[in-house]
C-alpha cells in the first residue's frame, strides 16, 4: 500500500508491540498475573494446537450444524448481556481513567442496543450461504480428468485487535461459518469484555455440540503472547490485524504467520463540478459525521472550482454546525470569511494526511478531476473514497483510476462495511491487493483446493 507524500498519524492508544520486553525475556514481565512457572511462548502454541485440532472437527460440518451453533451464540449473547454490559463498563470507566482517546472510548463501549446489534448480525452471518464446497470453476480436460476448485477453509485464523469488543463476535462468526478456528487477541483495554464475551461464545458451541476451542483467546498472556502468536506459523494459517497504523505495521514487520493487511481509512470525498448539491452535502456530511471513529469516515472532502462558490458556505456551515473542526486551503479560508461562526484553520501536509478518527476534516479547492486524482493519490491510504457527480464518465473514470479498496459514486464513504455490503460482517477491510481486498467475508476466508477426478489416468 502506498500512502504517497504523507502518512497518516497512528491513532492515540494504540498498542505496541515493541516497547517493554523484547522477545525472549522473562514472560511475566509482558503478562501480568501469569505464574512465574508458565512459559508463555508455550502456552500460546497450546492454545493454537487446540485450536487447530478443534478445526479438523469442524471442516466436515454440515451447514446446518454451523448455523445451529451461531444462533445457539446469537441467543447467548443476547441472554448475557447484563453481564457483558456490566463488564465492558469496568473497561470503560478503567480507559477513561487512563486518558483512554474518545474515539477508542467509542469503539470499545457496549450497550443493551449495540449488543442486540451484534447477535443480530451473527443471525445474519447464519443466514448467509455457505461458502465451503463452493465450485469456484471446473472443467472437463480432453483426456476425460475431471477438474474442480472448491472453497475450502483456511485452518487457522488469528486476529489480533484493539478496544473492539464487535470484533470478537464477528470473527467468532465468520470464522466458524467458513470452517475456521479463531485465536483472538483483543488488547487490553476491553479485557474484561473480551474474556466474558469469548467465555459466552465458547460455552455456546460446546452447548451446541462443537469444540470450544474454535473460538480462543490469548489476552491472559500480553504482549509476549501477541509476539508468540505471531510466529505461530504452521498452527496458525493467516493473521489479521486490526487497530491503528502502528499496530497494523509492526505485525507486518514481525509476524512469520501470513499476515492479511487491513489499512486506515484516510477516505476522500470529491464533489464534481457536474454534482448535485443537495446529494454531494448529503453525502459529505454522512461521510465525517455518522460516527467519527470508523476507517470508512471521510477526513477530506475535496470540491470542484466550478462549484466551491455554491457549495462552499452551506458545506462549511453545516459541518461547524455538526462540530467539526476544519482545516482549510486558502480558497476555503476565504469562503469561510463572511461565515457566521464558522472558522476554518490553515491546511497543512499533516492534515491532508491524516485520519482524524473525530469530528475534524480537511477540505480543498481543485481545478479539475486530475487535481482531485492526483490529490487522492498523493494522501489516500488506499481504502474508500467517493465521487458525487452526475457525469457518467467522470464516475467511471474516478472509479477506474483510483487505487483503492472500495469507490463510492454518490453515495457515503460509511458503506464500506461488511454488514452494509450484504456479507453479514466483516473481519476487517483489507487495503493490500493479495488473495482479499475490501471488507472481508466468509469468501475471504476461505482458500481453494482442486480435485481432480480420473479413472485410472496415469500421464504420458
Amino acid at each position: 500500500m502506498s500512502l504517497g507524500g504523507g502518512l497518516p498519524r497512528a491513532y492515540p492508544g494504540a498498542m505496541s508491540l515493541t516497547a517493554d520486553t523484547p522477545v525472549g525475556t522473562d514472560a511475566r514481565a509482558a503478562a501480568p498475573g501469569v505464574p512465574p512457572e508458565v512459559d508463555v511462548a508455550e502456552a500460546v502454541l497450546d492454545v493454537c494446537r487446540a485450536a487447530r485440532a478443534a478445526s479438523k472437527a469442524l471442516a466436515t460440518a454440515t451447514r446446518a450444524t454451523k448455523d445451529a451453533a451461531l444462533l445457539a451464540v446469537a441467543d447467548a449473547l443476547v441472554a448475557q448481556a447484563p453481564r457483558v454490559v456490566a463488564a465492558n463498563g469496568r473497561d470503560l470507566e478503567r480507559g477513561a481513567a487512563e486518558g483512554l482517546p474518545a474515539n477508542l472510548l467509542d469503539r470499545l463501549r457496549l450497550d443493551a442496543d449495540r449488543l442486540g446489534a451484534i447477535a443480530d448480525a451473527v443471525r445474519d452471518v447464519a443466514a448467509l450461504p455457505d461458502p465451503v464446497g463452493e465450485v469456484v470453476r471446473g472443467q472437463t480436460l480432453p483426456n476425460g480428468l475431471r477438474l474442480r476448485q472448491l472453497r475450502v477453509p483456511m485452518g487457522v485464523v488469528a486476529v489480533v485487535y484493539e478496544a473492539r469488543p464487535n470484533v470478537t463476535v464477528d470473527a467468532a462468526a465468520l470464522a466458524l461459518k467458513s470452517g475456521n478456528a479463531v485465536v483472538l487477541r483483543g488488547g487490553s483495554a476491553a479485557r474484561e469484555t473480551n474474556a466474558l464475551v469469548v467465555e459466552v461464545v465458547r460455552e455456546a458451541l460446546a452447548a451446541a455440540g462443537l469444540p470450544a476451542d474454535l473460538v480462543s483467546t490469548v489476552d491472559a498472556y500480553g504482549r509476549e503472547g501477541v509476539r508468540a502468536l505471531m510466529r505461530a506459523r504452521g498452527l496458525v494459517d493467516v493473521l489479521v490485524p486490526r487497530g491503528g497504523a502502528g499496530l497494523i505495521a509492526e505485525v507486518v514487520r514481525s509476524s512469520t504467520v501470513p499476515v492479511i493487511e487491513t489499512g486506515t481509512g484516510n477516505c476522500h470525498v470529491y464533489v464534481d463540478a457536474a454534482a448535485d448539491l443537495d446529494v454531494a452535502l448529503a453525502v459529505a456530511l454522512n461521510s465525517k459525521t455518522q460516527r467519527t471513529s470508523t476507517c470508512n469516515t471521510a477526513e477530506t472532502v475535496l470540491v470542484h472550482a466550478a462549484v466551491a462558490d455554491a457549495f462552499l458556505p452551506s458545506l462549511l456551515t453545516a459541518m461547524s454546525a455538526a462540530g467539526v473542526r476544519l482545516h482549510g486551503d486558502d480558497a476555503v479560508r476565504a469562503a469561510a470569511e463572511p461565515l457566521d461562526g464558522v472558522d476554518v484553520e490553515p491546511a497543512t501536509d499533516e492534515d491532508w494526511a491524516t485520519e482524524y478518527l473525530a469530528l475534524e476534516l480537511a477540505v480543498g479547492v481543485v481545478p479539475d478531476l486530475d487535481a482531485a486524482l492526483a490529490h487522492v493519490d498523493r494522501w489516500s491510504t488506499g481504502h474508500t473514497e467517493a465521487v458525487v457527480t452526475r457525469d457518467l464518465a467522470v464516475a467511471e473514470r474516478f472509479a477506474a483510476e483510483v487505487d483503492s479498496a472500495a469507490v463510492m459514486v454518490n453515495a457515503s464513504t460509511r458503506f464500506t462495511d461488511g454488514a452494509q455490503m450484504g456479507l453479514g460482517a466483516e473481519i476487517g477491510i483489507s487495503t493490500q491487493k493479495l488473495h482479499a481486498r475490501g471488507p472481508m467475508g466468509l469468501a475471504e476466508l476461505t482458500t481453494t483446493r482442486w480435485v481432480v477426478t480420473g479413472d485410472g489416468h496415469v500421464r504420458g
